[in-house]
C-alpha cells in the first residue's frame, strides 16, 4: 500500500486549516492506509509557492499519495501555475487523491492491472484539470465581487478596512518576546509567517 501525505490548507489565518483532518483520517482508516505525515498551512490556493506543499513534494517518494479534502485545497492556480504544479507532482510520481473526486480513490486501493490503471489515470487527469479550472473561476469571481463590494462601500463612506486580530497579535508579540522561534509561534497560534512579520514590522515602527 502507498504512503499517504495529507495536505490541509486554508486561505487566511482566521480559518482552521486542520478542520478537514478528521475526514482524511477516516478515509484512510476505512482503506487501511497510513498517513505518514501532515502538511498544514494558511496560504492562498491561488499562490504556487506554498512552503508546506513544496515540503510535501520534496519529502514524497514515488508512488506516494497526496490526499486533500477538495481539489480547491490543492489548487486555485492560474493555468500556467497549475501546469507547473502538475509537472512537479508527475516528476515525483505523486498521485493526487481528493475526497470530492471519487474516481481518484482507486489510487488508494489495491494495485490494478496496467490497462485499467492507465485509463483511470487519464480520467483523473481530465477531472483534476476541470475541477482546478472551476476552483480558479470561483476564486476570481469571488475576488471580483469582493472588490466591487469594497468599492461600493468606499463610495458610501462605509469601508474602514479589515480590523487586525489584536488578540492574536498580542499573543504573537508575547511569544517572540520570550524568545520563541517563528516556527513555534506558527505551531501555537496558526498564524502565517506573513502575519508574524506584520507584527514584527508594526512593533519596529512604533519603537
Amino acid at each position: 500500500m502507498p504512503f499517504v501525505r495529507a495536505y490541509l490548507r486554508a486561505s487566511t489565518d482566521d480559518q482552521d486549516a486542520s478542520r478537514a483532518l478528521d475526514d482524511l483520517i477516516q478515509f484512510c482508516q476505512e482503506r487501511k492506509l497510513l498517513i505518514v505525515s501532515k502538511y498544514i498551512e494558511n496560504e492562498s490556493g491561488a499562490k504556487l509557492e506554498r512552503p508546506e506543499l513544496f515540503r510535501l513534494i520534496d519529502d514524497a517518494q514515488p508512488g506516494d499519495i497526496l490526499l486533500v479534502e477538495q481539489v480547491d485545497r490543492l489548487s486555485r492556480l492560474n493555468a500556467q501555475d497549475w501546469e507547473t504544479l502538475k509537472e512537479k507532482l508527475a516528476a515525483k510520481r505523486i498521485r493526487v487523491v481528493a475526497l470530492d473526486l471519487p474516481t481518484s480513490w482507486q489510487a488508494a486501493s489495491a494495485s490494478l492491472d496496467e490497462t485499467t490503471q492507465s485509463i483511470l489515470d487519464a480520467v483523473n487527469r481530465m477531472l483534476l484539470d476541470m475541477l482546478a479550472a472551476v476552483a480558479r473561476k470561483d476564486y476570481t469571481d469571488r475576488r471580483r465581487r469582493q472588490a466591487q463590494g469594497i468599492e461600493k462601500a468606499k463610495t458610501a463612506g462605509l469601508y474602514r478596512g479589515r480590523k487586525a486580530d489584536l488578540e492574536r497579535h498580542a499573543v504573537i508579540a508575547k511569544m517572540l518576546d520570550r524568545g520563541d522561534s517563528w516556527s513555534e509561534v506558527q505551531a501555537a497560534t496558526g498564524a502565517s509567517r506573513s502575519t508574524i512579520k506584520r507584527v514584527v514590522d508594526t512593533r519596529r515602527a512604533k519603537a
